[in-house]
């Protein structure tokens, strides 16, 4: 759509041809109201000022992928009429521990101004955002007609603030806390739920470590007639899941919690009819400290399993071959590397529409682990699941053969994620570099748009993807590279870069300011552990004061140095909320 925009805009006729397709502002936001994707909409406001005009009063939904790129005055300004919102904050890499604890990232300035823009939002979906207790309280009473809301890798808040959320949002229908840093207090937040609170269809705090008060859960859950999404924590016992299944036997997600109870005759039975009568279930995970004796009452419900999540159970591969039988319809499996090359075997041969494929290690810190998967694994899957087309692969071992052979099986890869968790790590075949390995997904995959590459890498790798990878959107890239050359390749030739990660590489300051022209048109540049001193980061900041560049100091580090950079283009200036570990220039 940009390029079709570009060529009206360029059109000495654009005006008059604006003039004679113009519609009734009613017509043209029905219309507008049509489209979901906001890269489209964002497209459509470019077009005139009537069409800007129209976006701007239809659109619902706004996606802010940097909470520093924009201010929440700039939001409501632009958009009126807002009920739902996604929000991200903290860099990628917190998720690793690279950034600081209080780096920012607090939601509650953008509540603040919500509450007065926006009193009538529904929906809140934030990802890496600092998220204290009292903010959870402010929202659970701005919003009388609050409904949704999502905490993915949040921190700082507790149950107290959930119990905020159950106790005042009457029309609540999600509640989705996934992977926080959360300070979990006891399962009394459950409680807080009114007896005659009957609208939650999502709710998942398999996350929470607590034990949860289970009489209030099931009487929730039987009072919730649209229930859809029930995930659980690893507290709940297999007796007392096969009692939620009862209740709700609609459900189409579900996340079990231990699945190791010692049961008898009688309750295996029961458990096995529960999951029997679930006929619509599509999505499976939990499966806590599996054993497999009792894998077998799942089978009735794998039917129209699309997603299959077992990056909680550690299953052998028999074990998951006699899973995967009973799973004709998978679309989705994540898996640990204790199902070895077995287990990848039989999604080769049970799995013939497999799309994605997660593959994450038990323990990535242990070298002398004996278990894991090969690449006779990954080609196994790429014999039999032509249709694969996003992985995340962690291994200790690869060869540019296996991977030239996976992206020849499967040539419509959109996201190519190989983690070879040896740094510096060669084809263990012949010892040569990985570039090869590279240089195949790159040539042969037209549509990438996300590479995360690994291994013993030379410039050669970055040369091959600034060739080749012209619809790329996001490279990650660690202990790779020989000199800047490699990171200058990358920024001149990938033309939709948007977000470029690097960390432990040999790039310095020219390979930094060698992507001046690019940084503009990127959401943003990560780089830790490289060779850029706070010199290059301040040539960076004269040059594009458009951007926002951030340096993040260790203690007893070199004072020079630039320990971690951190880039993004903004439209609201610096941001005045930095601790005093980051400098902003």
């Amino acid at each position: 759509m940009d390029s079709e925009w570009k060529r009206f805009r360029d059109s000495p006729n654009s005006e008059e041809l604006t003039r004679r397709s113009s519609f009734p502002d009613e017509v043209l936001e029905r219309v507008l109201s049509l489209l979901n994707s906001h890269k489209d909409r964002s497209s459509v406001s470019l077009v005139c000022k009537d069409w800007y005009n129209a976006e701007r009063w239809s659109r619902t939904h706004v996606f802010i992928g940097n909470c520093y790129s924009v201010s929440p005055e700039m939001v409501a300004r632009r958009f009126p009429n807002i009920r739902s919102v996604t929000l991200k904050g903290k860099p990628r890499f917190s998720d690793f521990n690279l950034v600081p604890e209080n780096w920012g990232a607090d939601i509650h300035a953008w509540l603040v101004v919500f509450a007065v823009k926006y009193p009538f939002l529904e929906e809140l979906r934030l990802k890496r955002m600092a998220v204290s207790d009292e903010s959870l309280e402010f929202l659970s009473v701005s919003f009388p007609n609050f409904k949704s809301l999502s905490l993915l890798s949040c921190d700082g808040f507790s149950t107290n603030g959930l119990a905020a959320i159950a106790t005042h949002c009457k029309n609540l229908t999600e509640l989705d806390i996934q992977e926080n840093g959360i300070d979990d207090r006891g399962g009394s937040w459950l409680s807080c739920f009114p007896e005659s609170f009957t609208s939650l269809e999502v709710l998942n705090f398999a996350n929470l470590a607590s034990d949860v008060n289970f009489d209030v859960l099931e009487r929730l859950v039987s009072r919730c007639k649209s229930l859809s999404v029930l995930k659980v924590n690893q507290s709940i016992s297999l007796e007392q899941l096969q009692r939620l299944l009862a209740h709700a036997p609609q459900l189409t997600e579900l996340g079990t919690g231990s699945f190791s109870q010692q049961l008898t005759v009688c309750q295996y039975e029961e458990l096995e009819t529960a999951f029997s009568n679930c006929k619509n279930i599509h999505t499976l995970s939990g499966l806590w400290d599996v054993k497999a004796i009792y894998l077998r009452t799942l089978y009735p419900a794998c039917t129209n399993l699309t997603f299959l999540n077992l990056s909680y159970a550690a299953l052998q591969g028999g074990e998951l071959a006699k899973l995967l039988v009973h799973c004709p319809q998978l679309q989705r499996l994540w898996v640990l590397d204790t199902v070895e090359d077995k287990g990848l075997e039989a999604v080769g041969l049970n799995c013939p529409l497999l799309e994605e494929l997660r593959v994450f290690p038990i323990d990535p810190f242990d070298d002398e682990i004996a278990h894991g998967v090969t690449e006779a694994g990954f080609i196994a899957v790429s014999n039999g699941c032509r249709r694969l087309h996003y992985v995340l692969y962690f291994c200790r071992q690869m060869t540019n053969a296996a991977v030239e052979t996976v992206v020849r099986n499967c040539p419509n890869f959109t996201h190519f994620r190989l983690c070879i968790m040896i740094p510096g790590q060669p084809d263990y075949t012949t010892n040569e570099t990985m570039d090869e390995a590279f240089g195949a997904v790159v040539k042969t995959c037209t549509k990438l748009q996300r590479l995360s590459v690994s291994g013993l890498l030379t410039d050669l790798t970055f040369e091959y993807i600034g060739k080749y990878a012209k619809n790329l959107e996001t490279l990650s890239v660690a202990f790779a590279g020989s000199s800047d050359w490699g990171m200058q390749c990358v920024l001149e030739g990938c033309p939709k870069l948007r977000r470029l990660e690097i960390r432990d590489c040999p790039f310095g300051n020219k390979a930094l300011l060698s992507g001046l022209e690019k940084y503009e048109s990127m959401r943003s540049l990560w780089m830790s552990a490289c060779n850029v001193t706070l010199n290059g980061c301040r040539a960076l900041a004269r040059e594009m004061p458009r951007l926002n560049v951030e340096v993040m100091k260790e203690d007893g580090s070199d004072e020079s140095h630039a320990d971690k950079v951190y880039v993004y283009r903004t439209v609201a200036g610096p941001r005045r909320d930095a601790p005093p570990s980051v400098l902003t220039l």
